[in-house]
């Protein structure tokens, strides 16, 4: 079988590396053989006892103050063990249980097997008003404190959650933070690692027309402190196979839009150029990719570009990642 390849040209060293470009399924491709577990898993453990309504008067009293953790453990779920939000159910006996799970029981209590019916907890639902908790991601650092029904609105959108995999050519599940991420691409996916702004890669192919579904390539680049994912593949645009380019910036939303980046492929004596600021990690490789949001190169315009008799294709693609909070002076970095 004959071996795709791709050349990482520095531009300014002149330095060559040669790699072996396998095929990936997007839909099939398997998960890395030891590719660690949930790093922020829930460690929560499932309660076996009864979460009775009358307890609350064990808790909350004329005499006492619930400590913000035991009220907090009544209005855990005890089949998912998420925190229970309006409407929160329970049984003849007190059991309660979230609106989800109630469905996911066939309406039995799971605690007593009886049936729930439709009664509300309206004494545990106004318990919940009057708390305030901590962010579930204060461990990686949130400091935010939350009234309980504000607290789930905001842990959708916390900047300090976790990030999922960016790695393309497999449906990962690994989620983490930016350090753990980037040790997890290179040990277990072995990405190619890259220290740097600049870059100029050829991209060589012995069948262009094999493009369905294919991923080519994930490389990191690490400039201005900060991680950066190049993607190049090839796909089906309606009838069409087409190569596309572009970055990915491993941070928040608000953080990539201080950086831009430039890609840029020709030969011949035309080019095309694409400049646009990275989009997230926080945006799926699939959400960047179907929003056509960078340099997208159509079959026939490609193999124009690689010359000869347009049988092979030969890509050369470079590129340059700014920093647009810094003056033009100060915006340098370290070659490849």
């Amino acid at each position: 079988m004959e071996s795709d390849t791709i050349e990482c040209v520095s531009s300014i060293d002149e330095i060559v590396e040669d790699h072996e470009i396998p095929h990936h399924n997007l839909l099939h491709h398997p998960h890395p053989r030891h590719a660690p577990h949930h790093q922020f898993s829930s460690s929560k453990p499932h309660h076996n006892g009864t979460n009775n309504v009358n307890s609350i008067s064990n808790i909350v009293g004329p005499t006492a103050i619930a400590p913000a953790a035991s009220v907090h453990e009544l209005l855990e779920c005890p089949v998912c063990t998420n925190s229970m939000y309006p409407p929160i159910h329970q049984c003849h006996n007190g059991h309660t249980l979230c609106s989800t799970c109630k469905i996911r029981v066939h309406n039995r209590c799971p605690t007593c097997r009886q049936e729930l019916g439709d009664i509300r907890c309206l004494a545990l639902e106004k318990v919940a008003e009057s708390l305030e908790l901590p962010c579930k991601y204060y461990k990686l650092g949130c400091p935010e404190i939350f009234p309980y029904y504000s607290k789930l609105k905001h842990e959708g959108i916390c900047i300090y959650r976790p990030y999922n995999c960016p790695y393309a050519g497999s449906e990962c599940s690994v989620v983490g933070d930016i350090p753990f991420l980037v040790a997890h691409l290179r040990d277990d996916h072995k990405v190619d690692m890259h220290t740097g702004c600049t870059f100029n890669h050829r991209y060589v192919k012995s069948n262009p027309r094999e493009v369905e579904n294919a991923t080519w390539m994930l490389t990191v680049f690490h400039c201005f402190g900060q991680y950066f994912c190049l993607h190049f593949e090839a796909f089906q645009l309606g009838m069409a196979p087409v190569y596309m380019a572009f970055i990915r910036f491993m941070g928040d939303e608000t953080e990539a839009r201080n950086y831009s980046y430039s890609l840029e492929v020709g030969a011949n004596g035309r080019k095309l150029i694409w400049e646009s600021a990275p989009r997230s990690i926080r945006d799926s490789h699939r959400k960047v990719r179907d929003s056509h949001d960078g340099l997208i190169i159509q079959r026939n315009m490609a193999l124009f570009f690689s010359g000869g008799d347009r049988k092979e294709l030969k890509l050369r693609v470079t590129g340059r990642i700014r920093n647009e909070q810094q003056n033009p002076d100060a915006n340098m970095c370290i070659p490849n």
